[in-house]
C-alpha cells in the first residue's frame, strides 16, 4: 500500500535566517512509524508487505486482536482478510487470559465491543455459563442481554454469579438514570395537576399573566405622570396542592424478542424507578407469543430481568389486549409500547386496539428501541400505520426517555429526536 505525501510544502525562516521545510519538520510519523501503524491495522497478513515486525506491547495487542478477528476466513467481516487463523478455541483458561489481555491494552469501551464480538463471532456464550468466566468479563447492558438469553440453560452453580453481574449493571444504570427521571416526571406531574380556582399561595403567576395578556389595560397617569398598565386576571391558573394520591397510570409493554435485549434491560430499570414514585401507578408487561405481567417484581429490576424470556415469536395484539383490559382511567393513562413491530398476531386488530385506546384518551407512545444504539431493524409498514393513528414510532435513548414520559404525562407533543428519520 502506498502512502501519499502532501502535494505542497511550505517554507519559513528559522531563527538563524535559514529556510526550513515546515511540512517536513511538522510532527509527522516517520516511515517506520507509519509502517508500524499500517501493520497494526492490517494484521499479520501485512507483515511481508509492510516489512514491519512487531515487538513488545505491539505484538501482544496484535495477538489479542488476531485471536478474535483472525478467523481464517471462517467468519465474514474478519480483520485483515482470510489469512489470520489464531482464535480462542474452546478453552476457558485461554479465554480468561485473553480477557485479561484486552483489559490491559484497550480502554473499557473498546473492551466491551471486543467482548460482544467474541460472543458473536466465536460462539463463547457457553463459556459464560461458567462462574470463573463471568467474573472475568467487563459487564455492560449487552452482556446482561446475553446472560438473560442463556437464563434457562444456566446451571445453578452459575446463577448467583450471573445475578451479581446483572445487579452491578442495574445498580450503575439506576444511579445514572434515577435522579433525572424523578425530577423530570415530578415536575410534569405537578404541572399536569394545575387547577383553575387556586388559593392565593397556589397561583402560578407566570402562566396566569400569559393567559390574561388580552386583558391588558392602560391606566392614564394623573397630573402629567406617565401612563401605566396592568393585566386583569379574569382566569387564575394554579398548581394543584401536593398529594400522595396516584395522578397517572403508566403501562410499559415490552417486546422480549431477541433483538430487544438492551431495551428490556433499560425498560426494567425505568420501570423500577417509576414504580418508586407514589404519584404513579406503574405496570410492566413483557410479551412474546405469551404475555407475562411482572408488576409485582418491580421493586427489584433484577428479578424483573430474570423473569423475562428473551427470544421467541411476537404477538403485539395479544399484549395490547391485556394492557387495554387493565386501563381504568383512560384520560390519566400512558401506555408505552417498546417493540420492533414485527407482528406475528393479528395486524388489523393491533391497530384497532391502538386507535381505541387513543380515542378513549390514553396517551400512547411507540418506541422502536430504548437503547443507545438507535433504531434496530423494524417493520416500517406497521410503524407508518401507527404514525397515521397519531402514535409515531421512533427509537429513544435512555437519556431522552424521561422527557418523552414528561411530554406524555402533560399531553404535549412528543420530543421526537429526528423527525426526518421517522417512518
Amino acid at each position: 500500500m502506498t502512502a501519499h505525501a502532501p502535494q505542497h510544502a511550505t517554507q519559513d525562516d528559522d531563527e538563524t535566517g535559514e529556510t526550513v521545510d515546515t511540512e517536513t519538520t511538522r510532527a509527522r510519523p516517520a516511515d517506520g512509524e507509519r509502517m508500524r501503524r499500517w501493520r497494526m491495522v492490517l494484521g499479520a497478513d501485512s507483515a511481508e508487505s509492510t516489512g514491519c515486525t512487531l515487538t513488545g506491547q505491539d505484538a501482544a495487542m496484535d495477538g489479542a486482536l488476531d485471536a478474535l478477528y483472525g478467523g481464517g476466513g471462517k467468519k465474514p467481516g474478519g480483520r485483515g482478510g482470510g489469512g489470520r487463523s489464531a482464535g480462542l478455541g474452546a478453552s476457558a483458561p485461554s479465554v480468561a487470559r485473553w480477557l485479561g489481555d484486552i483489559r490491559t491494552y484497550f480502554p473499557s469501551s473498546v473492551v466491551q465491543v471486543m467482548q460482544r464480538d467474541a460472543i458473536d463471532r466465536l460462539g463463547l456464550s457457553a463459556l459464560l455459563l461458567e462462574p470463573e468466566m463471568l467474573e472475568a468479563v467487563d459487564a455492560d447492558v449487552h452482556l446482561v442481554g446475553t446472560l438473560l438469553s442463556l437464563n434457562k440453560a444456566m446451571p445453578e452453580t452459575t446463577k448467583e454469579t450471573a445475578r451479581a453481574v446483572v445487579r452491578k449493571v442495574v445498580d450503575d444504570l439506576e444511579k445514572r438514570l434515577e435522579s433525572r427521571t424523578r425530577a423530570t416526571l415530578t415536575g410534569a406531574l405537578d404541572r399536569s395537576a394545575r387547577i383553575s380556582r387556586p388559593r392565593h399561595r397556589d397561583i402560578d403567576w407566570d402562566r396566569t399573566i400569559r393567559a390574561n395578556l388580552k386583558n391588558y389595560l392602560t391606566i392614564p397617569g394623573a397630573d402629567g405622570e406617565e401612563a401605566t398598565g396592568t393585566v386583569v386576571p379574569e382566569r387564575l391558573i394554579g398548581y394543584g396542592r401536593a398529594s400522595q394520591s396516584v395522578k397517572k397510570d403508566v403501562i410499559l409493554c415490552i417486546d422480549q424478542s431477541g433483538s430487544m435485549a438492551a431495551s428490556v434491560v433499560y425498560a426494567s430499570v425505568f420501570g423500577a424507578v417509576l414504580a418508586s414514585m407514589r404519584t404513579l401507578a406503574t405496570r410492566l408487561v413483557v410479551f412474546d407469543t405469551a404475555v407475562v405481567d411482572l408488576t409485582d417484581q418491580l421493586d427489584d429490576p433484577v428479578d424483573v430481568l430474570f423473569g423475562t424470556q428473551l427470544g421467541g415469536g411476537t404477538d403485539i395484539n395479544r399484549a395490547l389486549a391485556y394492557c387495554q383490559s387493565k386501563i381504568t382511567r383512560p384520560a390519566d393513562t400512558v401506555v408505552v409500547l417498546i417493540s420492533d413491530l414485527y407482528e406475528g398476531g393479528i395486524r388489523d386488530e393491533m391497530l384497532k386496539r391502538v386507535a381505541a385506546m387513543k380515542a378513549s384518551g390514553v396517551q400512547f407512545v411507540t418506541l422502536l428501541a430504548l437503547s443507545d444504539e438507535g433504531a434496530p431493524a423494524y417493520d416500517h409498514e406497521h410503524a407508518a400505520a401507527l404514525g397515521a393513528l397519531g402514535a409515531p414510532a421512533f427509537a429513544c435513548t435512555p437519556d431522552l426517555f424521561p422527557d418523552i414520559m414528561a411530554a406524555a404525562i402533560e399531553k404535549r407533543p412528543l420530543p421526537i429526536p429526528d423527525k426526518e428519520a421517522q417512518p
